[in-house]
């Protein structure tokens, strides 16, 4: 199972990337869980500076932008 991290205050922008993650692995049939994390200090430990971001695994992949469905998908293969 992948577990993206999502990590934002909340925003629009952060759900958005919430939303693509679980459309991209549905399209690949990856399973996934989607862990949210809005507290800065945490988002420090992974050095994210800008948000949104996103992590898979644990491996930050994507910051200050919202990845689309195809960039998340090709971060999986």
């Amino acid at each position: 199972m992948m577990i993206f991290q999502v990590m934002g205050p909340g925003c629009a922008k952060c759900n958005q990337v919430a939303e693509n993650a679980a459309a991209a692995a549905a399209e690949l049939g990856v399973e996934y869980e989607i862990v949210k994390i809005s507290d800065f200090n945490e988002m420090m430990k992974f050095g994210v500076m800008m948000t949104p971001a996103l992590a898979i695994d644990g491996d930050v992949k994507a910051v200050g932008k919202v990845p689309t469905v195809e960039e998340i998908k090709g971060m999986l293969s």
